[in-house]
């Protein structure tokens, strides 16, 4: 089992570093999936309120200039658990490198070393290496962490920009632990916060709705006609919602998905360079409401 990578241009090592920083303001591990085209972040939280799922799927071209695997049979893939504070702070010290390295090693445990070679006033070359300890998930358990089947879609809707959502939620989660989103097919989006003493809700309107495909258009079993006037609602923790609102980067979509299926989730999903982000709340609380 190996893996080793190599980052050249700053700019793939500046995007990079973004993304885990992005994800590491929702989760603090994670699982990090190697496939020879692909590397995945992945949480699975099995809470029953306010757990979060990520599922964060990168091109390996659009970060790395050399990237090689081999895995212990013909999926040729690799699972490993890791903690993404520590991989964070490690891609932080390379902002200004001139070469990133990544190499899965064996010492006394298993550990992604990163080298960064820095540039110095010396005109020398200067090292750093990091040893992150991870912890190598069993074939067994590879099934937990496969892209997630998502039920029927309720509402699906395209999110105003998310400084502007930022500044709202920060305002908010002073008076509230929990959020309400509401949404419809026309465009509208709401979110309110209740209290035995206050109600704020912000509305928007004319947003864009997201089309889906034609057989997750209704969940109510392909039966009934969708009204684009009725509303679907979530309730979610407002903190960990509030910590997507801070990312790094500047996703060119940001969608958010309302499902239900037995129970009510949130998805947010996050497309950037071609590559996509998704972070998945089951719902506190949740009806639809006309």
């Amino acid at each position: 089992m190996r893996f080793r990578a190599k980052q050249l241009d700053i700019g793939c090592i500046t995007r990079f570093s973004k993304v885990v920083a992005t994800l590491t303001k929702s989760v603090k591990s994670c699982v990090l999936r190697l496939t020879p085209d692909k590397l995945y972040f992945v949480v699975v939280e099995r809470g029953t309120v306010g757990g979060v799922n990520v599922w964060c799927e990168l091109i390996q071209a659009n970060f790395f200039d050399d990237y090689r695997i081999e895995g212990r049979d013909e999926s040729n893939e690799i699972y490993l658990e890791i903690a993404l504070d520590q991989l964070s702070r490690t891609l932080k010290t390379a902002q200004n490198a001139q070469v990133v390295k990544i190499k899965l090693t064996k010492k006394q445990g298993a550990f992604l070393m990163v080298e960064v070679i820095q540039p110095s006033l010396a005109g020398a070359q200067r090292t750093v290496v990091h040893d992150i300890p991870v912890i190598v998930v069993p074939q067994r358990l590879w099934s937990d962490y496969q892209e997630p089947v998502m039920p029927d879609i309720d509402v699906s809707i395209y999110l105003p920009p998310l400084k502007m959502l930022k500044s709202v939620v920060d305002r908010m989660k002073n008076i509230s632990c929990y959020l309400m989103l509401s949404a419809n097919m026309n465009g509208e989006l709401t979110l309110k916060i209740e209290t035995d003493t206050v109600s704020v809700a912000t509305y928007f309107k004319e947003l864009m709705n997201h089309q889906f495909a034609a057989d997750n258009s209704i969940s109510s079993g392909g039966t009934a006609v969708r009204n684009n006037e009725q509303f679907s609602q979530v309730t979610v923790d407002i903190k960990k919602f509030g910590h997507l609102m801070q990312g790094q980067f500047a996703p060119t979509k940001v969608i958010c998905k309302s499902y239900k299926h037995n129970e009510h989730r949130l998805n947010i999903s996050m497309e950037t360079w071609g590559d996509q982000k998704c972070c998945e709340w089951p719902s506190a609380t949740g009806v639809p409401t006309s």
